[in-house]
């Protein structure tokens, strides 16, 4: 019992010195159990035992990051406070500056290390000497002030230095592909080609420390202060109605097969009907989504559902989450977030994840076209739900160059199929475009009143149906902004961090190749806002789902809803208006059946979150072993072929799509 007893509180013992201890000191935190953790305890399990031996044993540990190491300190903590002191450091070679001294690098950051230079310790010198950059090396010293003068304010140790006395090799290192220098350039295949190298880097080290701090914060806040239970959840499960294509795994048994699953979805409303109250997990999720830029083929998320709760409840839960796990280094988070509902969104900014850190907002100009004697204006406008849409792009007409407004106008017949016409405003207010010359002084007056434009402004404006013209401009205004930029107009400061919730989203939407029939919005398990219930048996696209998603600098970083936690509705849903197989899902149906209590919950996204925190530029600098952009592992070369004598156990035989030999397809 004993034995147990010091394991516990090991585990409990969180809050202890940060900075690393000579002395064997320990803080025994007062929060290390808490008395949600206790009451916990106290429901028909026996009594935790804690011994005054098992409080000796932890308070004789050592903290801190040198904490069970060889080593005393870490290079990047030595200060001016430690001159004097002895210490032995262990890292990598990053430089050897003319048999004068070497610069060691650990994860914390670099620490100079002067090579003696007295005849008494020749073979000491001569061992720094023949180092190659990259080795990993033990040096034992003591720690000195640099004369006046020769501080270097660019290090964080640049205070002091360590004399050398002792020098051990513990491996030498081949030449490398690429140096291990922030400055150096290198390319992502080459980086992702030798990743266990390029996590060396400062940048690396830093964005993955950041993910490990945030994940505890977000632990600490959901569990100790909020009462939520982490559960893991299967890996390997079976196909699910709608979503993203999944992989499949063989199983034993001939022609069954896993899949794994696109996210722990059906396991967590499961939890919340056999009374969990409260889920949560950083849960691995999988999509055979091709070659989709910036995406994962495994991914992590923070998984949250609760039971007996409303969207504004979860929405405050996230609020306060994220308010407590922010990194201290970042800009302080205001709570409560903006929101605005889809309509809001897809009226104002033509996307339903706007970035509300720029304006350039869409702008209806029908009115100002209403007597226009322009044909394909007119077309447009007759149509049901027709419209004449512009952005104003500021200063646009002053910064971007004809190639630009034409690739714009390109992007928006090949990606969408609409023709869009360019307006630029003259110094005189005259308008430069075709249009201009077809419209009264009124109605160019009044297209420059209702967009606001003013001289040296760009004026796009798309006409067509409103669910397709909107799509159109809101993409427009987002690579007008990237071509701004390029220019050097600041438009997207990326150390500000614009939260925003996007509510009221329609529970269904037509399917892109079949427009006939409807598919989930989100998922099928979102229940209907309670106005529209009526509605989902008469005309189901007329829903709104209770569906919300987390928005961050233009970028979706989460989203959930409030379940559906009867099986009636949920079976009409899936068998008449998603036209799905319902027995797929008859063990989610016969749960809800049995008592399930009203329910809801989030997922975030965690990759996308903290590439944003970080300004990485993509998630794939935010992961330590991520896949390449068409899903392969360019380290170990996966995914590979299988023999078919390993295929035989699996019933599985491989069809060649055409003649070509085997060595041909290798990814």
């Amino acid at each position: 019992m004993a034995h147990k007893g010091t394991c516990l509180l090991l585990r409990a013992a969180r809050h202890v010195f940060r900075h690393p201890c000579r002395s064997p000191r320990v803080l025994i935190s007062r929060r290390a159990l808490p008395q949600t953790t206790q009451h916990i305890y106290s429901l028909g399990a026996p009594p935790l035992t804690w011994t005054s031996t098992s409080v000796r044993h932890a308070a004789s540990l050592t903290s801190g990051q040198s904490s069970f190491s060889i080593r005393t300190h870490t290079c990047g903590e030595l200060r001016s406070s430690h001159a004097g002191e002895e210490v032995t450091l262990c890292g990598w070679v990053q430089y050897l500056r003319q048999d004068l001294f070497v610069i060691l690098r650990d994860f914390s950051g670099l620490v100079q290390v002067i090579i003696p230079q007295d005849e008494a310790k020749h073979e000491l010198k001569k061992t720094f000497c023949g180092l190659s950059v990259e080795s990993v090396i033990m040096v034992k010293g003591r720690v000195k002030l640099r004369p006046a003068g020769q501080e270097n304010k660019n290090m964080s140790t640049g205070e002091i230095e360590v004399c050398a006395e002792s020098l051990e090799v513990l491996n030498t290192c081949r030449k490398l592909p690429f140096e291990i220098k922030d400055f150096v350039k290198k390319s992502e295949a080459l980086r992702m080609e030798y990743r266990y190298l390029d996590l060396r880097s400062s940048q690396m080290q830093y964005n993955l420390r950041l993910r490990s701090r945030l994940v505890m914060k977000m632990r600490e806040y959901l569990c100790n202060v909020h009462g939520f239970v982490d559960v893991e959840t299967p890996t390997l499960f079976k196909r699910t109605p709608g979503g993203a294509k999944e992989f499949v795994v063989p199983s034993g048994e001939a022609g069954k097969f896993y899949c794994l699953p696109q996210s722990p979805q059906q396991f967590k409303q499961l939890l919340m009907v056999a009374g969990l109250d409260r889920y949560f997990q950083l849960a691995r999720c999988y999509r055979d989504e091709g070659s989709k830029p910036d995406r994962q083929p495994e991914f992590t998320q923070v998984d949250i559902e609760m039971s007996f709760a409303e969207q504004a409840g979860i929405r405050a839960l996230i609020e306060g989450l994220l308010q407590y796990s922010w990194p201290e280094d970042k800009e302080l988070l205001s709570v409560p977030f903006p929101c605005m509902t889809y309509e809001e969104a897809m009226r104002d900014y033509g996307v339903d994840k706007p970035d509300t850190r720029f304006g350039m907002k869409l702008v209806d100009v029908t009115k100002a076209f209403q007597d226009a004697q322009i044909e394909f204006i007119r077309e447009a406008i007759v149509q049901p739900g027709g419209c004449v849409q512009a952005i104003c792009v500021s200063e646009g007409a002053k910064h971007l160059k004809g190639k630009d407004v034409e690739a714009l106008k390109q992007a928006a017949r090949t990606q969408f199929n609409q023709e869009v016409s360019s307006v630029l405003v003259r110094a005189d207010g005259s308008l430069k475009s075709p249009l201009g010359r077809l419209m009264s002084d009124t109605a160019r007056q009044q297209l420059l009143q209702t967009t606001q434009a003013n001289t040296g402004d760009l004026l796009l404006i798309a006409a067509g149906p409103e669910e397709r013209v909107r799509p159109v401009l809101g993409k427009l205004r987002l690579q007008s902004a990237d071509l701004l930029e390029g220019y050097g107009v600041p438009l997207r400061d990326p150390s500000v961090f614009h939260f925003l919730w996007v509510v009221d989203f329609p529970l269904f939407l037509p399917k892109e190749d079949d427009p006939g029939q409807l598919e989930s919005a989100h998922h099928p398990f979102t229940a209907p806002v309670p106005e529209d219930v009526h509605l989902l048996y008469t005309q189901p696209s007329k829903v709104r789902g209770q569906h919300y998603d987390l928005v961050l600098n233009g970028c979706e970083i989460g989203g959930g809803s409030i379940r559906i936690h009867n099986s009636g509705q949920q079976l009409y849903v899936l068998e008449n208006i998603l036209k799905e197989d319902p027995s797929l899902l008859t063990h989610l149906l016969e749960a809800l059946d049995s008592g399930a209590p009203p329910h809801g919950g989030i997922a975030l996204g965690l990759d996308r979150l903290v590439s944003i925190i970080v300004g990485a530029p993509s998630i794939r600098d935010v992961i330590a072993f991520p896949k390449s952009f068409r899903g392969y592992d360019l380290m170990s070369h996966a995914p590979d072929f299988v023999s078919l004598e390993e295929l035989k156990p699996y019933h599985i035989s491989v069809v060649w799509p055409n003649a070509d030999s085997r060595e041909d397809k290798q990814p």
